[in-house]
C-alpha cells in the first residue's frame, strides 16, 4: 500500500475512533453546562493535531516498533545465538538466554523513561508536593520497576512458569508494602503502575512477548506471549513503595543521629566524670 494511501486511512480510522469522545465533550460543554465552546478555531487546530500525530504514531508502531520488537526477540532467541548451535538441545536451560533478560531489563527501564505519561505524572507529583518528590528520582525508581517486571516476564516465557504465581507473589509483596509505606505515596505509586503501560512501553514489550512466545520451542504465543505487560504495571508499584518506604527509613536514621548528637552536646561525658 502506498504511503499516503495507508497514511490517509489510518486518519480516517483515527478520527472515527476519537469521535465519540469529541461529541461527548461538546454534549455536555454546550447542553449540561449551557456554556459555548472556548477558543473554537484554537480547540480545532488542536484537535487536527491530535489526529494527524495520532495516524502517524500507529503507522509507526506497524512500520517500526512491532517489526524491532519482534526482530530483537528473534535475533536474541536464536538458537545459533543462544547455544551456538542450529537446533535447540532437548532440555534447554532458561540461564542459557541471559542477552535476553540484559536486554528486557533495559528496554524496559529506558522505554519507561521515555513514557510521555510519566514524565506527566512526575512533574504534577513534583509540584503538588513541593519537591518532596522529585520527578526524575520517581522516573528512575518505576523505571528500575518496569525493567525488572519485563525481565522477570521473559524468563516466565522462557522456563513456561504459571503466570499466577508471579502474579499472587507480587500483588501479596504489594499489600504489606502499602501497609507499612507513607500514606500520601501510596495513590502515586498505584498510579505510576499504570502510566508506564503507554505508547512507548507497550509496543515494544508485547512485541517482545510475542517473539519470544514465537520462537522458544513448546511456547504458544496466545497462551505464553502476552502478559509481559501486567508484570511491567506490576513491579513499578513495589518499586515506588519501596523507594517511599527507603527514605522513610533513612529519614528516621537522620533524626535518630541528630537526636544523639544533641544529647551528647547536652550530657558530654567530661560531666559525668565530675
Amino acid at each position: 500500500m502506498p504511503l499516503f494511501e495507508e497514511i490517509g486511512q489510518t486518519l480516517l480510522t483515527t478520527a472515527r475512533d476519537v469521535l465519540p469522545i469529541i461529541v461527548v465533550l461538546a454534549v455536555f460543554q454546550v447542553f449540561v453546562l449551557r456554556r459555548p465552546l472556548p477558543h473554537p478555531k484554537r480547540l480545532a487546530a488542536g484537535g487536527f493535531c491530535v489526529l494527524a500525530g495520532l495516524a502517524l504514531f500507529l503507522i509507526g508502531l506497524e512500520g517500526a516498533l512491532f517489526p524491532l520488537g519482534r526482530t530483537m526477540a528473534q535475533q536474541l532467541s536464536d538458537p545459533m545465538f543462544v547455544f551456538g548451535t542450529e537446533t535447540v538441545p532437548p532440555e534447554p536451560s532458561w540461564r542459557a538466554y541471559i542477552w535476553v533478560y540484559i536486554f528486557a531489563a533495559l528496554l524496559g527501564f529506558a522505554t519507561t523513561i521515555a513514557e510521555p505519561a510519566l514524565i506527566a505524572v512526575g512533574l504534577k507529583a513534583e509540584t503538588v508536593s513541593a519537591g518532596a518528590v522529585r520527578q526524575w528520582r520517581l522516573r528512575i525508581a518505576v523505571g528500575i520497576g518496569v525493567g525488572v517486571g519485563v525481565m522477570l516476564g521473559t524468563m516466565r516465557i522462557i522456563a513456561g512458569t504459571p503466570m499466577s504465581m508471579f502474579m499472587a507473589a507480587g500483588y501479596l509483596i504489594i499489600i504489606v508494602q502499602t501497609a507499612f509505606a507513607p500514606k500520601n505515596l501510596v495513590p502515586l505509586a498505584y498510579d505510576s503502575g499504570g502510566v508506564t503501560t503507554s505508547t512507548v512501553t507497550v509496543p515494544l514489550v508485547t512485541a517482545l512477548g510475542l517473539g519470544l512466545a514465537s520462537t522458544i520451542p513448546g511456547r504458544n504465543p496466545a497462551l505464553d506471549g502476552f502478559g509481559l505487560i501486567a508484570f511491567a504495571s506490576l513491579f513499578p508499584i513495589m518499586a515506588v513503595l519501596g523507594y517511599g518506604q527507603l527514605v522513610t527509613l533513612m529519614a528516621r536514621r537522620r533524626r535518630s543521629r541528630h537526636r544523639r548528637r544533641e544529647r551528647q552536646d547536652v550530657h558530654p561525658e567530661g560531666d559525668d566524670l565530675q
